[in-house]
Protein backbone atom coordinates (compact mmCIF):
# COMPACT_ATOMS: atom_id res chain seq x y z
CA UNK A 1 0.00 0.00 0.00
CA UNK A 2 1.28 3.43 -1.14
CA UNK A 3 1.58 6.34 1.69
CA UNK A 4 0.95 9.78 1.94
CA UNK A 5 3.13 11.54 4.04
CA UNK A 6 2.46 14.55 6.49
CA UNK A 7 4.60 15.95 8.92
CA UNK A 8 3.08 18.73 11.48
CA UNK A 9 4.95 21.09 13.05
CA UNK A 10 8.40 19.83 12.81
CA UNK A 11 11.28 21.31 15.16
CA UNK A 12 14.68 19.46 15.40
CA UNK A 13 17.10 20.58 17.38
CA UNK A 14 21.18 19.88 18.15
CA UNK A 15 21.98 21.33 21.31
CA UNK A 16 20.66 25.00 21.46
CA UNK A 17 21.11 24.62 17.57
CA UNK A 18 17.40 25.01 16.01
CA UNK A 19 18.03 23.11 12.62
CA UNK A 20 14.61 22.99 11.43
CA UNK A 21 11.77 25.44 13.61
CA UNK A 22 8.20 24.55 13.16
CA UNK A 23 7.76 22.63 9.30
CA UNK A 24 4.70 21.70 7.85
CA UNK A 25 4.52 19.57 4.86
CA UNK A 26 2.16 16.76 3.03
CA UNK A 27 3.54 14.51 0.59
CA UNK A 28 0.97 13.14 -1.89
CA UNK A 29 0.47 9.03 -2.40
CA UNK A 30 2.43 8.02 -5.48
CA UNK A 31 3.97 11.27 -6.36
CA UNK A 32 8.06 11.94 -6.54
CA UNK A 33 8.47 14.61 -3.96
CA UNK A 34 11.89 16.59 -3.93
CA UNK A 35 13.49 18.97 -1.16
CA UNK A 36 15.65 21.38 -2.77
CA UNK A 37 18.07 23.53 -1.23
CA UNK A 38 21.92 24.69 -0.03
CA UNK A 39 23.81 22.64 2.01
CA UNK A 40 23.10 22.82 5.32
CA UNK A 41 19.51 23.92 4.68
CA UNK A 42 17.76 21.19 6.85
CA UNK A 43 16.47 19.01 3.79
CA UNK A 44 18.86 15.73 4.34
CA UNK A 45 18.08 16.32 8.36
CA UNK A 46 14.19 16.31 7.22
CA UNK A 47 14.80 13.58 5.19
CA UNK A 48 16.13 11.40 7.86
CA UNK A 49 13.51 12.48 10.44
CA UNK A 50 11.29 10.67 8.22
CA UNK A 51 12.95 7.89 7.97
CA UNK A 52 13.70 7.37 11.55
CA UNK A 53 17.54 8.04 11.75
CA UNK A 54 17.30 11.04 13.32
CA UNK A 55 15.38 12.23 16.72
CA UNK A 56 12.54 14.45 16.72
CA UNK A 57 12.51 17.32 18.87
CA UNK A 58 8.60 18.58 18.26
CA UNK A 59 6.25 18.06 15.65
CA UNK A 60 4.16 14.92 14.45
CA UNK A 61 5.15 12.92 11.78
CA UNK A 62 2.56 10.06 9.50
CA UNK A 63 2.14 8.10 7.21
CA UNK A 64 -1.09 8.09 6.17
CA UNK A 65 -3.29 7.86 9.23
CA UNK A 66 -0.11 6.08 11.72
CA UNK A 67 2.33 8.41 13.92
CA UNK A 68 5.75 7.44 13.38
CA UNK A 69 7.64 9.55 15.53
CA UNK A 70 7.90 6.36 18.09
CA UNK A 71 8.50 3.91 15.12
CA UNK A 72 11.67 1.71 14.85
CA UNK A 73 13.22 2.51 11.11
CA UNK A 74 12.95 -1.47 10.29
CA UNK A 75 9.21 -1.07 11.10
CA UNK A 76 8.72 2.26 8.58
CA UNK A 77 8.81 -0.08 5.33
CA UNK A 78 11.15 2.30 3.36
CA UNK A 79 13.53 2.07 1.33
CA UNK A 80 16.53 3.84 1.80
CA UNK A 81 19.10 4.93 -1.16
CA UNK A 82 22.25 6.94 0.06
CA UNK A 83 24.97 9.25 -1.82
CA UNK A 84 27.81 6.90 -1.34
CA UNK A 85 25.54 3.74 -2.71
CA UNK A 86 26.05 2.19 0.90
CA UNK A 87 26.20 -1.09 -1.11
CA UNK A 88 27.93 -4.31 0.73
CA UNK A 89 31.42 -4.37 -1.23
CA UNK A 90 31.97 -8.14 -0.53
CA UNK A 91 28.86 -9.15 -1.88
CA UNK A 92 27.81 -9.82 -5.46
CA UNK A 93 25.36 -8.04 -7.13
CA UNK A 94 22.54 -10.48 -6.54
CA UNK A 95 23.22 -10.91 -2.95
CA UNK A 96 23.01 -6.96 -1.87
CA UNK A 97 19.88 -6.91 -4.09
CA UNK A 98 18.97 -10.09 -1.97
CA UNK A 99 19.55 -8.74 1.09
CA UNK A 100 16.79 -7.21 2.39
CA UNK A 101 14.50 -9.71 1.05
CA UNK A 102 16.59 -12.51 2.97
CA UNK A 103 16.45 -10.14 6.25
CA UNK A 104 12.54 -10.74 6.05
CA UNK A 105 12.68 -14.51 6.33
CA UNK A 106 11.09 -14.78 2.32
CA UNK A 107 11.09 -18.32 0.91
CA UNK A 108 13.92 -18.68 -1.26
CA UNK A 109 12.30 -18.88 -4.28
CA UNK A 110 10.28 -15.31 -3.91
CA UNK A 111 13.61 -14.16 -2.58
CA UNK A 112 15.17 -14.72 -5.94
CA UNK A 113 12.39 -14.13 -8.32
CA UNK A 114 11.89 -10.62 -6.65
CA UNK A 115 15.63 -10.19 -6.78
CA UNK A 116 15.68 -11.06 -10.48
CA UNK A 117 12.79 -8.45 -11.78
CA UNK A 118 13.98 -5.74 -9.39
CA UNK A 119 18.08 -6.31 -11.11
CA UNK A 120 16.02 -6.79 -14.52
CA UNK A 121 14.18 -3.59 -13.91
CA UNK A 122 17.41 -1.31 -12.97
CA UNK A 123 19.33 -3.42 -16.18
CA UNK A 124 22.19 -4.63 -13.86
CA UNK A 125 20.84 -8.63 -13.91
CA UNK A 126 23.71 -9.44 -16.48
CA UNK A 127 26.28 -8.35 -13.31
CA UNK A 128 24.45 -10.28 -11.06
CA UNK A 129 27.61 -12.51 -10.07
CA UNK A 130 29.95 -9.30 -9.89
CA UNK A 131 31.13 -7.40 -6.59
CA UNK A 132 30.66 -3.75 -7.09
CA UNK A 133 34.46 -3.10 -7.83
CA UNK A 134 34.09 -4.18 -10.44
CA UNK A 135 30.85 -2.26 -11.46
CA UNK A 136 30.81 1.65 -13.14
CA UNK A 137 29.38 4.23 -10.25
CA UNK A 138 25.82 4.34 -12.32
CA UNK A 139 25.64 0.36 -12.10
CA UNK A 140 26.43 0.75 -8.23
CA UNK A 141 23.61 3.36 -8.13
CA UNK A 142 21.34 1.36 -10.26
CA UNK A 143 22.09 -1.83 -7.87
CA UNK A 144 21.24 0.56 -4.58
CA UNK A 145 18.26 1.60 -6.28
CA UNK A 146 17.19 -2.56 -7.32
CA UNK A 147 18.31 -3.23 -3.14
CA UNK A 148 15.85 -0.66 -2.50
CA UNK A 149 13.02 -1.44 -4.32
CA UNK A 150 13.00 -5.17 -3.60
CA UNK A 151 11.67 -5.15 -0.22
CA UNK A 152 9.00 -3.29 -1.95
CA UNK A 153 8.44 -0.68 0.52
CA UNK A 154 5.56 2.29 0.76
CA UNK A 155 8.01 4.97 0.92
CA UNK A 156 11.39 5.86 -1.18
CA UNK A 157 13.24 8.12 0.20
CA UNK A 158 16.72 8.91 -1.51
CA UNK A 159 19.23 11.02 0.11
CA UNK A 160 22.22 13.11 -3.02
CA UNK A 161 21.88 9.91 -5.16
CA UNK A 162 23.87 11.13 -7.95
CA UNK A 163 26.05 13.96 -6.50
CA UNK A 164 29.10 11.08 -6.77
CA UNK A 165 28.28 10.79 -10.50
CA UNK A 166 30.05 12.66 -13.25
CA UNK A 167 27.68 14.99 -15.39
CA UNK A 168 26.89 12.49 -18.35
CA UNK A 169 25.59 9.98 -15.87
CA UNK A 170 23.54 12.08 -13.35
CA UNK A 171 21.82 12.86 -16.38
CA UNK A 172 21.58 9.73 -17.31
CA UNK A 173 20.46 8.43 -13.79
CA UNK A 174 17.99 11.26 -12.87
CA UNK A 175 16.48 9.63 -16.16
CA UNK A 176 16.28 6.05 -15.03
CA UNK A 177 15.24 6.81 -11.48
CA UNK A 178 12.98 8.95 -12.93
CA UNK A 179 10.93 6.51 -15.50
CA UNK A 180 11.31 3.64 -12.40
CA UNK A 181 9.54 5.77 -10.11
CA UNK A 182 6.71 6.46 -12.77
CA UNK A 183 6.35 3.21 -13.12
CA UNK A 184 6.40 1.86 -9.56
CA UNK A 185 4.60 4.97 -8.62
CA UNK A 186 5.79 4.67 -5.01
CA UNK A 187 5.79 7.68 -3.23
CA UNK A 188 9.25 9.36 -3.10
CA UNK A 189 11.27 12.06 -1.17
CA UNK A 190 13.88 13.42 -2.33
CA UNK A 191 16.96 15.43 -1.51
CA UNK A 192 19.22 17.27 -3.80
CA UNK A 193 20.58 20.84 -4.00
CA UNK A 194 21.40 20.56 -7.85
CA UNK A 195 18.39 22.73 -9.29
CA UNK A 196 18.48 21.31 -12.81
CA UNK A 197 18.06 17.93 -11.34
CA UNK A 198 14.88 18.87 -8.94
CA UNK A 199 13.16 20.38 -12.24
CA UNK A 200 14.36 16.70 -14.01
CA UNK A 201 12.36 14.39 -11.64
CA UNK A 202 9.44 15.95 -9.41
CA UNK A 203 6.18 16.46 -9.39
CA UNK A 204 6.74 18.85 -7.15
CA UNK A 205 9.61 20.21 -4.91
CA UNK A 206 10.10 22.03 -1.87
CA UNK A 207 12.83 25.02 -1.68
CA UNK A 208 14.35 24.96 1.09
CA UNK A 209 16.15 27.80 3.21
CA UNK A 210 17.57 27.88 7.07
CA UNK A 211 15.15 24.77 7.99
CA UNK A 212 12.04 26.63 6.05
CA UNK A 213 10.42 26.40 3.42
CA UNK A 214 10.06 29.00 1.47
CA UNK A 215 8.33 27.87 -1.71
CA UNK A 216 6.29 24.34 -2.84
CA UNK A 217 5.10 23.73 -6.06
CA UNK A 218 5.34 22.32 -9.68
CA UNK A 219 8.63 22.92 -11.20
CA UNK A 220 7.05 25.13 -13.81
CA UNK A 221 4.90 27.05 -10.70
CA UNK A 222 8.09 27.48 -8.89
CA UNK A 223 10.67 28.82 -11.70
CA UNK A 224 7.58 31.14 -13.14
CA UNK A 225 6.46 32.72 -10.34
CA UNK A 226 8.86 31.88 -7.28
CA UNK A 227 7.45 33.08 -4.17
CA UNK A 228 10.07 35.10 -2.97
CA UNK A 229 13.79 36.40 -4.05
CA UNK A 230 15.63 33.67 -2.76
CA UNK A 231 13.59 31.05 -4.84
CA UNK A 232 13.96 33.10 -7.96
CA UNK A 233 18.10 33.16 -7.25
CA UNK A 234 18.22 30.00 -6.27
CA UNK A 235 16.07 28.10 -8.91
CA UNK A 236 17.77 28.70 -12.35
CA UNK A 237 19.63 31.85 -13.07
CA UNK A 238 18.67 35.25 -12.86
CA UNK A 239 19.43 38.80 -12.99
CA UNK A 240 18.55 40.96 -10.32
CA UNK A 241 17.61 44.98 -10.51
CA UNK A 242 16.80 47.59 -8.19
CA UNK A 243 13.99 49.55 -9.23
CA UNK A 244 10.74 51.69 -8.46
CA UNK A 245 6.96 50.67 -8.26
CA UNK A 246 5.11 53.86 -9.73
CA UNK A 247 1.24 53.67 -10.10
CA UNK A 248 0.05 56.44 -12.31
CA UNK A 249 -4.06 56.50 -12.69
CA UNK A 250 -4.36 52.67 -12.11
CA UNK A 251 -1.54 51.28 -13.81
CA UNK A 252 1.79 50.41 -12.53
CA UNK A 253 5.21 50.79 -14.11
CA UNK A 254 8.79 50.08 -13.23
CA UNK A 255 11.05 52.91 -13.33
CA UNK A 256 14.86 51.94 -13.81
CA UNK A 257 17.49 54.32 -12.51
CA UNK A 258 19.04 54.62 -16.10
CA UNK A 259 15.58 56.11 -16.74
CA UNK A 260 13.89 53.12 -18.56
CA UNK A 261 10.22 53.24 -17.81
CA UNK A 262 7.98 50.21 -18.74
CA UNK A 263 4.23 49.39 -17.82
CA UNK A 264 4.02 46.30 -15.81
CA UNK A 265 0.54 44.41 -15.78
CA UNK A 266 -0.55 41.94 -13.00
CA UNK A 267 1.09 43.46 -9.64
CA UNK A 268 -1.62 42.39 -6.90
CA UNK A 269 -4.36 44.81 -5.99
CA UNK A 270 -2.90 45.02 -2.40
CA UNK A 271 0.96 46.41 -3.19
CA UNK A 272 -0.23 48.91 -6.20
CA UNK A 273 1.50 51.90 -4.67
CA UNK A 274 4.48 53.60 -5.26
CA UNK A 275 7.40 51.79 -3.62
CA UNK A 276 10.63 50.50 -4.17
CA UNK A 277 11.32 46.98 -5.75
CA UNK A 278 13.56 44.32 -6.69
CA UNK A 279 13.21 42.53 -10.06
CA UNK A 280 14.29 39.59 -11.27
CA UNK A 281 14.54 39.13 -15.13
CA UNK A 282 16.10 35.86 -16.20
CA UNK A 283 18.89 35.74 -19.18
CA UNK A 284 16.16 35.10 -21.14
CA UNK A 285 13.39 37.34 -20.33
CA UNK A 286 16.21 40.35 -21.99
CA UNK A 287 15.44 41.02 -25.43
CA UNK A 288 18.48 42.58 -26.74
CA UNK A 289 18.77 44.97 -29.88
CA UNK A 290 21.58 47.37 -31.45
CA UNK A 291 18.41 49.83 -32.94
CA UNK A 292 17.51 52.82 -30.87
CA UNK A 293 14.29 51.96 -29.02
CA UNK A 294 13.49 52.83 -25.27
CA UNK A 295 15.35 50.90 -23.31
CA UNK A 296 18.70 49.92 -21.22
CA UNK A 297 22.01 50.99 -21.85
CA UNK A 298 24.44 48.53 -21.63
CA UNK A 299 28.18 47.19 -22.97
CA UNK A 300 28.50 43.88 -24.36
CA UNK A 301 31.45 42.34 -22.42
CA UNK A 302 31.73 38.87 -23.11
CA UNK A 303 29.71 36.30 -25.54
CA UNK A 304 29.36 32.24 -25.34
CA UNK A 305 28.17 30.65 -28.48
CA UNK A 306 26.17 26.96 -27.41
CA UNK A 307 25.11 26.44 -30.68
CA UNK A 308 20.91 26.50 -30.08
CA UNK A 309 21.52 29.90 -27.91
CA UNK A 310 24.07 32.56 -27.85
CA UNK A 311 24.79 33.99 -24.17
CA UNK A 312 26.07 37.63 -23.59
CA UNK A 313 27.73 39.05 -20.50
CA UNK A 314 26.92 42.77 -20.61
CA UNK A 315 27.80 45.86 -18.20
CA UNK A 316 24.85 47.97 -17.71
CA UNK A 317 24.71 51.68 -17.54
CA UNK A 318 24.23 51.73 -13.95
CA UNK A 319 27.68 49.44 -13.90
CA UNK A 320 24.93 46.58 -12.80
CA UNK A 321 26.34 43.45 -14.16
CA UNK A 322 23.76 41.13 -16.57
CA UNK A 323 23.26 37.61 -18.30
CA UNK A 324 21.30 37.45 -21.75
CA UNK A 325 20.54 34.36 -23.54
CA UNK A 326 19.13 34.84 -27.22
CA UNK A 327 18.24 32.10 -29.49
CA UNK A 328 20.81 31.76 -32.28
CA UNK A 329 20.71 33.00 -34.86
CA UNK A 330 22.87 32.96 -38.96
CA UNK A 331 23.39 36.50 -38.74
CA UNK A 332 26.97 37.27 -37.00
CA UNK A 333 27.26 37.28 -33.14
CA UNK A 334 27.37 40.88 -31.43
CA UNK A 335 30.66 41.47 -30.72
CA UNK A 336 32.71 42.60 -27.27
CA UNK A 337 32.81 46.55 -26.78
CA UNK A 338 29.03 47.01 -28.64
CA UNK A 339 26.83 49.23 -27.23
CA UNK A 340 23.49 47.68 -27.42
CA UNK A 341 19.81 48.69 -25.76
CA UNK A 342 18.11 46.07 -23.51
CA UNK A 343 14.51 45.85 -23.05
CA UNK A 344 12.37 43.12 -20.71
CA UNK A 345 9.41 41.37 -21.20
CA UNK A 346 7.16 42.20 -18.35
CA UNK A 347 4.83 39.23 -19.16
CA UNK A 348 7.83 37.06 -17.30
CA UNK A 349 9.71 38.90 -14.93
CA UNK A 350 8.94 38.68 -11.22
CA UNK A 351 8.42 41.82 -9.09
CA UNK A 352 9.48 41.62 -4.99
CA UNK A 353 9.21 44.45 -2.57
CA UNK A 354 11.92 46.21 -1.43
CA UNK A 355 13.71 43.30 1.40
CA UNK A 356 12.63 40.51 -1.46
CA UNK A 357 10.47 38.80 0.98
CA UNK A 358 7.44 38.45 -1.12
CA UNK A 359 6.32 38.52 -4.62
CA UNK A 360 3.71 41.30 -5.70
CA UNK A 361 2.27 40.20 -8.66
CA UNK A 362 -0.38 37.46 -9.11
CA UNK A 363 -0.09 33.79 -9.97
CA UNK A 364 2.27 32.62 -7.29
CA UNK A 365 0.64 29.78 -6.16
CA UNK A 366 2.20 28.27 -3.01
CA UNK A 367 1.35 24.86 -1.61
CA UNK A 368 3.30 25.47 1.71
CA UNK A 369 0.18 27.61 2.50
CA UNK A 370 -1.91 24.73 2.76
CA UNK A 371 -2.52 23.18 5.93
CA UNK A 372 -0.43 20.08 6.62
Amino acid sequence: MRKNITIKHAVKKYGQNTIIPDLNLKVKEGEFFTLLGPSGCGKTTLLRMIAGFNSIEGGDFYFNETRINDMDPSKRNIGMVFQNYAIFPNMTVRKNVEFGLKNRKLPKDTVRAQAEHFMKLMHVYEYADRLPERLSGGQQQRVALARALAIEPEVLLMDEPLSNLDAKLRVEMRSVIKEIQNKVGITTVYVTHDQEEAMAVSDRIAVMNQGVIQHIGTPKNIYQRPANLFVATFIGRTNVVKAKLEVVEGKSFLHFSCGYKTEINGVRKEMMKNQDVVVSVRPEEYRLTTENVDGIDATVRDCVFLGLNTHYFVTLSTGEEAEIIQESTIDSIIEKGTKIRLTINTEKVNVFNSDGSENILYGVLNDKNEEA
